[in-house]
């Protein structure tokens, strides 16, 4: 198991490895944690892809990044996780424009909303936090495969996923429907792609490795998007006193998976977030995730049965021995 160096700006501590970076997709890249990560990737010389749902606030963030960052290497392009023909339009065009791809950060992320269903009829936060990101590493994946040097799948999780479950009698939420309750279910569903993704890849002897990550308590605007669209002020003015007392910086809350994307000590099927407390805040370090999102059987079934809703599959090969 790796020892993290604990910050952002350590990653550039010893010889320089910005070079090694190479190219570097990242979802939701134009607010919040995407683009802090996109930031400070490029400032250590990676090329990112900016994967955005809206191409103008993309170029506004763009524009943003290179004002601080001049030498920053920056490409915007539409995907909306909600959408998956545009998760394929997407990976279609990636592998038009390039050859290579060294880091897949699965970022973007919905928070607690009122239920709403996605283009394809599942449950929002299910079909954006999981689903389209499940589609979208399905897709990339080959080429992710075919770059040469150890590659990576980097997805973001949450401490909410501790005390959730997967609910697959009602997955879509149509039967009952709880704003966290859904989130919580998203953010474990992250967390049993990302090991079982890690497993699949071991089984293959494939150079790609799978990482999950978390950013703690982060103040961005993830938290009070729920609360607005479902017009609850009283929702809003706690999560703006949460942010304010208990939260840390989003450009602190980038760098769990910044660490998980750059540090060349990390393994896959690990888990890095705040080390601070109740992992709310603090510096980077290796942690253990719930019992649940260890559970190979849920991952399996959750495994096929994201195959089945999203008609993507992996050529990867089925792991039987419950082993990490």
């Amino acid at each position: 198991m790796s020892e993290p160096n604990g910050s952002i700006e350590s990653v550039d501590d010893g010889p320089d490895r910005s070079r090694d970076i190479g190219t570097v997709v990242v979802t939701g890249a134009n607010s919040g944690l995407g683009f802090e990560v996109t930031k400070a990737l490029a400032e250590q010389g990676a090329h990112v892809v900016m994967a955005c749902r809206s191409i103008d606030r993309g170029e506004d963030a763009k524009r943003e990044i290179e004002a601080e960052v001049p030498e920053a290497s920056l490409t915007v392009h539409e995907l909306d996780l909600a959408d998956l023909d545009s998760v394929a339009a997407f990976a279609e065009w990636f592998e038009s424009m390039y050859d290579e791809l060294h880091v897949l950060c699965n970022n973007a992320g919905i928070m607690a909303i009122p239920r709403k269903e996605t283009t394809d009829g599942f449950e929002y936060q299910f079909g954006v936090n999981h689903l389209g990101h499940f589609a979208l590493t399905a897709h990339l994946l080959p080429l992710l495969e075919q770059t040469p040097g150890t590659t990576r799948v980097v997805t973001q999780s949450s401490v909410a996923h501790r005390n959730s479950e997967i609910d697959f009698e009602d997955l879509q939420g149509e039967q009952s429907y709880s704003a966290w309750d859904a989130y919580g279910q998203s953010k474990l569903a992250n967390l049993l792609f990302a090991y079982e993704l890690d497993r699949r890849l071991r089984a293959a002897d494939a150079s790609v490795i799978s990482v999950a990550c978390h950013p703690g308590w982060a103040a961005t605007n993830l938290q009070r998007r729920g609360p607005e669209q479902s017009g609850s002020q009283l929702r809003l003015w706690m999560m703006k006193l949460a942010n304010a007392v208990i939260a840390q910086s989003a450009e602190r809350g980038a760098e769990p998976m910044l660490y998980a994307a750059t540090d060349p000590g990390i393994e896959g099927g690990e888990y890095v977030g705040p080390d601070g407390f109740r992992n709310m805040r603090g510096s980077p370090e290796i942690q253990e995730s719930s019992d649940r999102s260890y559970d190979v059987d849920t991952a399996k079934r959750l495994w096929e049965v994201s195959e089945d809703l999203t008609g993507v599959s992996f050529d990867l090969p089925l792991v039987e021995a419950n082993w990490q």
